[in-house]
């Protein structure tokens, strides 16, 4: 028997631009409870962004961001008679948000030595570019399911 559909909570919009992605990506930048440093980072990331040369807008360089960080296929561990595959799958557009978000505060969080907001708003501007880490593991996650793609007959 399947199991039931989970009941996500809704997540409102930030106060700053009302939009929902924002909103998460400060809910996944928080750490023990302390959102409004969280809002401080991510807002000082898009103040960064705004005032970069080749930056422009804030939420369109962030939504190209989410766009060109989020992967369209991933491999999933599947038993078959007693071995492992690696299954292919198309990724739901509520995952691909959630992946894009969180290898891009990941590849934020590993510079060492900057502050994350600066950290936070250069990796945005990589992405949006379609370079840095969280493209990269895009890019390989893609590989692999390239690779897998004889088992795609098991998927379920």
């Amino acid at each position: 028997m399947r199991r039931p559909i989970k009941k996500r909570p809704v997540v409102s919009p930030d106060i700053v631009h009302g939009q929902v992605d924002v909103e998460r990506l400060i809910n996944y930048v928080m750490l023990r409870g302390q959102k409004e440093t969280a809002r401080k980072i991510v807002y000082g990331a898009f103040d960064i962004i705004k005032e970069s040369k080749e930056g422009g807008e804030p939420i369109e360089i962030f939504n190209a961001a989410l766009r060109n960080a989020g992967p369209l296929m991933e491999v999933r561990s599947r038993r078959v008679g007693g071995a492992n595959y690696q299954v292919p799958r198309e990724v739901r557009p509520e995952r691909r948000l959630a992946m894009a978000l969180r290898w891009i505060i990941a590849a934020s969080r590993k510079q060492k030595g900057v502050p994350m907001h600066k950290a936070l708003a250069k990796e945005l501007m990589l992405a949006a570019k379609e370079e840095g880490d969280a493209v990269k593991k895009k890019e390989d996650t893609h590989k692999m399911a390239e690779a897998n793609r004889a088992f795609a007959h098991f998927a379920w």
